[in-house]
């Protein structure tokens, strides 16, 4: 029996997502499940427990808000923390519009995922120092964003070979294959950025180039008078393979963020972003929601919802599959974050992408991509260089390290205003910001 540690299991949603994939999978697992909030700690575990009882699943479970006591000797540790929780990711997203930043994630680039950075960096670290004290041969996984900020901290921090997980590049490949309406198994995928902006350049149809149709689709619904691309919820990912030649995930929900300028005021094809167009509120409302009710079924106010044990499109859908290949000697391909240890020649070594890699029980290789066109590259490097700049300020507490960040992100409209929102955004995390 092998042990998963669960470190921010009062998220419920992802904690019974994941355990719905282990069921499924219908091996014997210990599950430990962490959090620093008992509240939420007691309905991920009571949820579990439900879940578990009524399919009879050979699964032992624990909880504990002691992280170290939870992750003492474990195969596996997965993170899906979030310091400051919903809250906290509002002011990330609210304040900075009082500026004229609308942000329909803020989770990862911009002022929000800059500031989420130095909330959850500190503290990804020290569980990163843990899990190498205690667990040394623990396989770690990290699903909290901002992804690639949080991976590079903890690498270049600690020193623990974290990787993270993310469901983007899955997802906008079943996009890609619904677009030419295929099925995704005939399909070959070759990809590599930062998360949230990774360029998919090569996509194949039966071994056969793919973007020659895809292009003809596009111009054919151009002519129709219709967006490029067709998809009205996303035309700026449609522009920028028409330019780029390359699909950018994940859509435009995240990708517009790498690119502020072009979206002053929030403007969207009309719509407002955070607002009329991906709705900020929604999503958090969303959130809220669905947390009321896993609390209900958890203590059983309501029936346990049988679609919970429906293997769905989510962020833990990777996971088991990756624990799965890692037993086994034939290799997979899976989409993952971790350093540039020299499979793209054209981006700074050391720094984190998102890139395809083969996992088997040999452990985790990322493929080799070679050197990709100067554009990809550019608008990559550009935000690794950002998210250096937000690592370097979060471990060192260093103010101007953090200003440079939000000047070269590009969206704020003066420096004066940049200063301005640093120490309204300081004042406002001051409790989960130690040391500023």
């Amino acid at each position: 029996m092998k042990s998963i540690v669960l470190l921010g299991a009062g998220s419920a949603v992802f904690t019974s997502g994941l355990l719905a994939d282990l069921i499924s999978e219908g091996g014997e697992w210990d599950i430990r499940l962490m959090d620093i909030d008992p509240s939420n700690l007691d309905v991920a575990f009571l949820l579990a427990k439900r879940m578990i009882e009524s399919q009879g699943a050979p699964i032992s479970l624990s909880r504990s808000l002691d992280r170290c006591e939870a992750i003492a000797g474990a195969d596996v540790v997965v993170a899906t923390i979030a310091v400051g929780g919903r809250r906290a990711w509002e002011q990330d997203v609210l304040i900075p519009r009082k500026y004229g930043i609308f942000q329909p994630v803020g989770d990862t680039i911009m002022p929000g995922g800059i500031f989420r950075a130095l909330r959850m960096i500190p503290t990804m670290v020290e569980i990163a120092k843990d899990v190498r004290k205690i667990a040394p041969d623990a396989h770690f996984f990290n699903y909290s964003n901002p992804m690639a900020a949080i991976c590079r901290g903890i690498r270049k921090a600690a020193d623990v070979p974290v990787i993270g997980l993310c469901h983007g590049i899955p997802g906008t490949q079943r996009y890609l294959a619904d677009f030419l309406g295929v099925d995704v198994v005939r399909c070959d995928f070759n990809w590599v950025g930062i998360n949230h902006l990774t360029w998919i350049f090569e996509f194949r149809v039966d071994h056969t180039d793919a973007w020659p149709q895809v292009r003809e689709k596009c111009e054919a619904l151009e002519a129709e008078g219709k967006p490029y691309g067709g998809d009205e919820q996303n035309p700026f990912s449609w522009e920028l393979f028409r330019i780029f030649g390359a699909f950018p995930a994940v859509l435009d929900r995240h990708v517009t963020e790498f690119f502020p300028q072009f979206f002053r005021s929030g403007d969207h094809y009309g719509k407002r972003l955070g607002v009329s167009r991906f709705g900020f509120e929604k999503t958090i409302q969303g959130g809220d929601e669905a947390f009321r009710r896993m609390a209900d079924q958890a203590y059983k106010k309501s029936a346990l919802d049988q679609t919970l044990f429906n293997r769905a499109e989510g962020e833990h859908e990777q996971l088991v599959d990756i624990l799965s290949a890692l037993d086994r000697k034939e290799a997979t391909t899976f989409s993952v974050i971790v350093p540039n240890t020299g499979q793209v020649h054209n981006l700074p070594r050391d720094f984190v992408l998102e890139c395809p890699a083969r996992i088997s029980a040999k452990g985790i290789h990322p493929l080799e991509i070679g050197t990709i066109p100067t554009g990809l590259s550019a608008t990559v490097e550009k935000a690794l260089y950002i998210i250096e700049l937000t690592v370097e300020a979060a471990l060192e507490r260093d103010r101007k390290k953090l200003l440079q960040a939000i000047i070269m992100d590009g969206s704020m409209s003066s420096i004066q205003a940049a200063e301005n929102l640093t120490d309204e955004m300081i004042e406002i995390h001051k409790d989960y910001l130690d040391g500023w």
